[in-house]
């Protein structure tokens, strides 16, 4: 569950949110002019976004990219992928052949 509430309403009653948080487990964003500025959140939920980084965060995108490409060409044997335009192609042909009943 997501909540938003200003800056005042956070300052004035944070101990109150803190334990909703809590208790809840819920996303609080505290807004300020309102524009999002912060999130607090439960440690439970707090856990689970630190175990995701650690997961899939640690290396960069293109990292990540290079290591997808050496896993394909591994699973592929070193065969060449096809061109992204036969594939298109070969998938329309599928579609034009599995739509013909109904035509």
């Amino acid at each position: 569950m997501e909540h938003s509430i200003s800056a005042t309403e956070a300052r004035v009653h944070f101990g109150q949110w803190l334990r909703r948080v809590k208790e809840q487990n819920m996303t609080l964003i505290v807004e300020k002019g309102g524009s999002p500025e912060a999130v607090l959140l439960s440690m439970a939920a707090y856990g689970k976004l630190q175990e995701a980084q650690h997961v899939g965060g640690s290396l960069d995108v293109l990292a990540r990219a290079r290591a997808l490409r050496e896993t394909i060409r591994a699973r592929r044997n070193g065969r060449p992928l096809p061109a992204p335009e036969d594939v298109i192609a070969a998938m329309r042909e599928e579609r034009t052949d599995e739509l013909a009943p109904v035509r």
